[in-house]
């Protein structure tokens, strides 16, 4: 019988995980029941994904604000700090400033981006810039100056004013916070030379400019736990960055050393089934929330490990294209022939052709990750690990 089904994606149920379990076994073998019980086959190329929490809970990769706290007084010493770009998270930020404030001395700086942090949560709307007579790539701003503009504005889906939030937070440590908004790295050179930029994905340019001009010293959120405090966790590529909040006082880390979890895991289900089913480790998916104008990805990357099979973009035709023009003279089965035809015969690598225009030739873990991530995600569903069946079949399958 002909199959008429495409790509489908379960959620997968587990063990709550905790330090020290093994997550290789875990994954391994709520894969095997979940087919057992289920009903399926698992084929090659068939894909397994495992959210990052549960690789970081399983290690154990976890630190609190003291050990946050002792990294940055040793980088920093008694300098003003210059905390500039973090993103406007509950989750995601709130608790690494307890740290940076608690390590600072006597003043920090914080300076945000404007009308919204690099991730798209929004202190004030573009249109009343607009009315305002604001540039944001220009202008900068005292607290008091931007309150005069735009008065107190709340998150739209936390309902927080960040500015309130993170001043209160600094505050709480003894250590007085000046806060500035600006888009420009340079800004926050008035104020200090000694800057903690804490951007995700563009913080290798900011560190480059700061550079340029004069800065005297400057780290990222990566710099930050980038190795162990005391016995903490810590992350050697990324510091603090893809971290979340654990308790009031301790952060998870974005796990590390995941290339072993993804091998073991593809080697001990090929044992198990005698299929190769490709693996992967994912964060954040990669997509903006058109309502909020949030853009997912917080992580540093979305997928820090996955099997050699996962690697590249998808090469794919356009089947509406090939319709409507290659073929559209033709109907039915005549039609059905000729894509299949095509499709079987494809170049090899499509970049630049009409026929796979529109194809999105996003990374394939990017787009798996935030499949992944939609499916599993960030509440009670219970399901961090997902499989992938008929991910990588086409028409012709």
């Amino acid at each position: 019988m002909e199959r008429v089904v495409g790509t489908v994606v379960r959620g997968l149920r587990c063990p709550i995980i905790n330090k020290g379990d093994n997550i290789e076994e875990i994954v391994v073998d709520s894969v095997l029941k979940a087919a057992e019980v289920e009903g399926l086959t698992i084929n090659d190329r068939d894909i397994v994904t495992v959210t990052e929490s549960i690789v970081a809970r399983a290690q154990g990769n976890y630190a609190t604000i003291d050990h946050i706290a002792k990294d940055v007084a040793s980088k920093f010493g008694d300098d003003t700090i210059g905390v500039i770009f973090p993103i406007l998270s509950r989750n995601r930020f709130a608790i690494c400033l307890r740290g940076i404030a608690k390590g600072a001395a006597k003043k920090i700086v914080l300076m945000l981006s404007y009308p919204s942090d690099e991730v798209g949560n929004h202190l004030v709307d573009i249109d009343t810039l607009d009315e305002k007579g604001v540039n944001p790539w220009t202008d900068v701003l005292n607290e008091e100056e931007f309150r005069s503009h735009f008065g107190y504005n709340k998150h739209t889906f936390t309902g927080v004013d960040y500015i309130d939030y993170y001043k209160s937070i600094i505050e709480e440590y003894g250590v007085e916070c000046e806060v500035i908004f600006s888009n420009n790295a340079k800004t926050i050179l008035d104020y200090t030379k000694n800057v903690l930029t804490c951007d995700i994905h563009t913080r290798m340019r900011t560190k480059r400019i700061l550079t340029a001009n004069g800065v005297e010293k400057v780290y990222s959120l990566d710099d930050i736990l980038a190795e162990s405090v005391d016995g903490s966790g810590y992350n050697e590529a990324y510091g603090l960055l893809g971290s979340n909040k654990a308790t009031e006082d301790s952060v998870k880390l974005f796990p590390r050393n995941c290339q072993p979890v993804v091998d073991s895991i593809q080697a001990m289900l090929k044992e198990k089934t005698g299929k190769t089913v490709e693996v992967m480790v994912y964060g954040d998916g990669a997509f903006k929330d058109p309502v909020g104008k949030i853009w997912e990805l917080a992580d540093p990357v979305v997928s820090p490990a996955y099997t050699a099979g996962l690697n590249g973009t998808p090469n794919e035709i356009k089947l509406k294209y090939l319709a409507d023009n290659n073929f559209a003279d033709l109907r039915g089965d005549e039609l059905k022939k000729a894509i299949n035809e095509f499709i079987e015969n494809k170049e090899e690598d499509l970049v630049g052709s009409m026929a796979s225009q529109g194809t999105t030739p996003r990374k394939l873990t990017d787009l798996i990750g935030s499949l992944s991530d939609l499916t599993s995600g960030s509440g009670d569903k219970g399901t961090p690990i997902i499989f992938i069946q008929g991910y990588f079949d086409n028409y012709t399958k």
